[in-house]
Parts: C-alpha cells; structure tokens; sequence
C-alpha cells in the first residue's frame, strides 16, 4: 500500500469519525472492512497512521486496549456478517434465490393511491414492471400508464373477487402481493368506538387473510410469487392510546410467520417469498398533524427509506424481515427482556402519545 494511498484511507477514517451521527458510528464500528483496515494500519503502519491522527487521538489509538476492542469489533463484526447470512438463507429455505423478472411479474399494491404505497408503484412502474393499485380511495394524480387503478375495499372480499376477475382479464395472476393499506385512530381503549375499533382490524389483519385467499393459490400452483406485509415497530411496542393498532400490526407480524410456515409445511410452494417490514412512525401526510406537534419527539422516517427497501427486497427475489430504522431492531427481542427492563420501557413511552388521546385517524 502506498503511503499516499494510505494516508487518504486514513484520512477518510478520522473525517468518518468526526462527522457522521452516532448511529452510524455504531453501525460502523461492527463493520468487519473498518475494524480489519485499522488493525491492518495499527499492525504494520503505525507511524504512518500517528503521522496523520490529531494529537489527542494517537496515544490513545495505539494503545493495547484500543487495539483489543477493535479485534473484540471484528470478531462480533464478523459473527454479526455470518448472522445475517445465515438468517437470509433460513428465510429463503436454504435455497438461491427466486427469480424476479420485471417484464413477468405484476405487483398488488393494496392502499396504493397516496403514501408509500403510492411511492411504491410509481417506483415499480418507472423500472418498467407492471403495477395494480386498490384502494378504496382514487389517486390524486394520474398514475402513468403500466398502473393501474381499482377501487376497492380490501374488507370486502366480494369487492377483492369482483376486481381480481378484471386484473386476470387485463394482467394475469399477480405475482406479488404487498399488503400494505392500514389505519389507526389514536384513542385509548375506553376512548376509541367499536366501529374504529373493528375498522381497524379490517383493514390492517383481515384485509390480509382476504387478499392471500384471492391471489395465493395461483402463486402455489406456479411456485413463484412474493407477499409483503407491511407491520409496524407497533407490532413489538405497544403504545398507550394506540393499543387496537398495535394489536393488528402484531396480527399482521403472526399473519407472515404463519403463512412463511404454511407456504413450506402445506402448500408445498417455498419459491414463493415473504417479508415482513416494520418500520417506525412515516413521514405520511396521514401523519403530519401529529409529527407538528411540540411535544412529539419520536424520529420520523422518510417514506423514500420505507419504499426503496421494500422495492429492492422484491426485486432481489427474496424473502426477508425489515426493521427501520435498523437501530430499533433490538426491539424486536422485547419480550425475551427481564419484565423489570420491559416495563421500564413501556414506561418510558407511555406518555409520547397523550397529547393526541382525542384526536383524529394516524397510521404508518
């Protein structure tokens, strides 16, 4: 390695170091790439490395316990690597992955006409993959011609049949099928009336059992296909005033671990892919009220971060559990949690939502 070369790694490391938000660094450090290049540096050019470091980093960088974390980095960098792997390879049945041919495929997109299902077809549609919408809600801007639109109420399965007849006339069986309409109306338990509550419930777990019955069989019989369901951080962390949604957003993470099981242990058919996908709160316009508001102070995704994951998942033609932010992933173990430690948490958040006891519809 020439020393210029290795001056600008270097370089890149202290200005990485020095800039990027803590997350990030976090992230990073349980990098294998990272942590091995610096041992590399500290092992074989550690004058070179002190010549570029600021003075009150280079005591400490070449000390031996800076160097013993770094391999205790590396070593659960790499089981961290191995992890993920063989974690892709369980969901996908040991198996390569499933092909994804845009010009064969045709994507459901159920709540497709604004938010991120509206992103979502507008972003298969521009990479050339034919796209269907339901929703019961017509878009406000024109979608552009490989989209097409149906209004539907997903609760209704005479409603899904009668627009499932058209889409086979005009498409075909679709080949994925992203269950992602969902609503929520922020009320407690005693506040919230048995119409919400049912809706809700509808919409974000029965909609789901409704859609699979219409469009799974075809992906059987072929073997191909892929179901996305859209959950929710909801699904692991209950928040008070919010309980009926998180209630259907655990039902939507049951609904994909049961049919993951069945599509192998039953049907026969493990070529066709599932995912799940649990973001925290979405920057929607379903949202913004509640985002304005002072004393809301939970992190707010972009929906684009939402969206690219879940397009690039599908086009992967892999099955997959996606967490966003990535850092909350350890939420997901929340239950394992001594009970002291998970009440501790719930307490913590309980009051995040108390402004919006009496206010209108949310949802992610």
């Amino acid at each position: 390695m020439s020393p210029t070369k290795f001056s600008r790694i270097a370089q890149s490391i202290v200005f990485f170091g020095e800039r990027t938000h803590t997350s990030t660094i976090l992230g990073a450090s349980f990098d294998p790439k990272l942590t091995g290049a610096l041992l590399v540096a500290l092992l074989y050019y550690p004058e070179r490395l002190q010549s570029i470091l600021p003075a009150r980093l280079r005591s400490y960088v070449i000390s031996p316990a800076f160097v013993r974390a770094l391999n205790t980095l590396l070593v659960f960098g790499v089981l961290r690597k191995v992890n993920r792997k063989l974690s892709q390879l369980a969901l996908n049945g040991w198996k390569s992955n499933a092909r994804f041919v845009k010009s064969q495929e045709v994507v459901l997109i159920t709540g497709g006409s604004s938010g991120i299902g509206e992103i979502m077809a507008r972003d298969f549609s521009s990479k050339g993959v034919k796209v269907v919408v339901m929703d019961i809600n017509p878009p406000k801007n024109p979608f552009p011609s490989n989209i097409q639109f149906y209004r539907v109420d997903v609760t209704s399965s005479s409603n899904i049949a009668a627009a499932a007849s058209e889409i086979r006339k005009s498409y075909g069986d679709p080949t994925v099928l992203i269950n992602n309409a969902g609503i929520g109306y922020l009320k407690t338990i005693l506040h919230g009336t048995e119409d919400q509550i049912r809706r809700t419930f509808e919409v974000n777990t029965i909609s789901h059992f409704l859609m699979a019955k219409e469009f799974l069989p075809a992906m059987i019989k072929k073997n191909h296909g892929h179901i996305v369901t859209i959950a929710s951080m909801a699904s692991y962390v209950v928040h008070a005033s919010n309980v009926d949604y998180s209630c259907t957003k655990a039902s939507a993470l049951a609904f994909h671990e049961g049919l993951a099981a069945e599509l192998k242990f039953r049907y026969n058919a493990p070529n066709v892919r599932t995912t799940v996908v649990n973001p925290a709160w979405i920057r929607t316009p379903l949202i913004e009220a509640m985002i304005a508001h002072p004393e809301f102070k939970d992190k707010v995704l972009e929906p684009e971060t939402v969206t690219n994951a879940v397009v690039n998942q599908v086009l992967s033609g892999r099955s997959g559990q996606i967490i966003l932010p990535g850092e909350l992933s350890v939420l997901s173990t929340i239950r394992a949690w001594p009970s002291w430690l998970q009440t501790s948490f719930r307490n913590m958040i309980a009051p995040s939502l108390a402004m919006f006891d009496e206010q209108g519809k949310t949802a992610t």
